[in-house]
């Protein structure tokens, strides 16, 4: 601003020692005065308020800056004896002085309360990020433990039943806990991966089971392409065995398939069984309720997740996964 009085004083030919001295005066009490209305909206808080509620306060404190600054206007003019009454207390020229002053205090304004706003705003997504990073650790640290845990009591029961088999299952186990890894490394795996450490577990159920359990898989080539959070569809095909074929008196079926379509990945997991609300609200859900907090915390609305019974034998769970974040 005291540049551009600077400037036109220049310009016209009217600018010399007294005048330069006067806007550098009248531009050092603007900052001041900038300031001591910045020390009041912080006083009063009225960054956090919605600016509809406190726009009327605003508008009042720009107009008392306005006045207080025209009084200094004339008060800096006296003093260094360049006050030309005829012309600064002509009531055009006050007028425009007054505009003037009040465009320029109302527009800093809206550059305070908009930087602010938007550093809130900034502040606001960092901390929900922050948040979000800690639930998805939390859930995922739990899920490790039950994994493993679920893992050891099928091998123990393979030891007494079967101590040759047991070692091939010790083998598979490995390979499984090689791949649990990744879920204390990443957020997302690829769906190869997942797809390894699913066939994996299986093999080892399998062992157990023997020909009660009939796995099929049904792979879209493209799912390739997505990822997905480590152990998710694992813990599902466990949960459709755990509380759905190994209640069967003669075992069952279960299925993975995968089809890919308006750049959303569906997965669908059926298992022979019948979905009770207890498994769906109770101790039993705790693979399904994890499954969907991580979706929620990953994705947010962009994944679904579903799970019902098809028929009277039969459940399906379904999810779609966008292919990026």
């Amino acid at each position: 601003m005291a540049s551009v009085n600077i400037w036109f004083g220049y310009y016209q030919e009217t600018l010399n020692s007294y005048t330069i001295f006067y806007i550098l005066l009248l531009t050092i009490w603007f900052i001041i005065s900038s300031h001591i209305f910045r020390y009041f909206i912080n006083k009063f808080g009225w960054v956090k308020v919605r600016i509809k509620d406190i726009l009327f306060k605003v508008i009042w404190c720009i107009l008392l800056l306005t006045g207080t600054n025209f009084l200094m206007h004339l008060v800096f003019l006296f003093a260094l004896g360049i006050l030309d009454v005829s012309y600064d207390l002509d009531l055009l020229n006050i007028s425009g002085t007054l505009l003037t002053t009040f465009f320029i205090y109302f527009v800093w304004a809206i550059f305070y309360f908009v930087y602010h706003y938007f550093e809130r705003y900034n502040t606001a997504l960092k901390y929900e990020a922050l948040k979000n990073e800690i639930e998805l650790n939390n859930l995922k640290s739990q899920l490790n433990p039950h994994f493993i845990f679920n893992a050891l009591n099928s091998i123990r029961a393979l030891v007494d039943e079967n101590p040759v088999k047991s070692k091939d299952a010790i083998t598979q186990l490995s390979s499984i806990l090689r791949s649990s890894l990744v879920i204390n490394r990443d957020k997302l795996t690829s769906f190869n991966d997942e797809i390894h450490t699913v066939k994996d577990y299986l093999d080892l159920e399998k062992i157990r089971f023997e020909e009660r359990l009939n796995v099929k898989f049904k792979i879209d080539p493209q799912s390739a392409k997505f990822t997905v959070p480590p152990l998710m569809i694992q813990t599902l095909v466990e949960n459709g065995i755990k509380h759905g074929i190994s209640k069967l008196q003669k075992g069952g079926n279960i299925s993975i398939e995968t089809i890919v379509k308006d750049s959303l990945l569906y997965i669908r997991i059926r298992n022979n069984g019948q979905l009770n609300n207890n498994r769906l609200n109770g101790a039993q859900g705790f693979g399904l309720a994890n499954t969907r907090q991580r979706l929620m915390l990953l994705y947010g609305n962009k994944a679904t997740f579903h799970i019902f019974n098809e028929d009277d034998n039969t459940v399906l769970t379904e999810i779609s996964l966008p292919q990026k974040i």
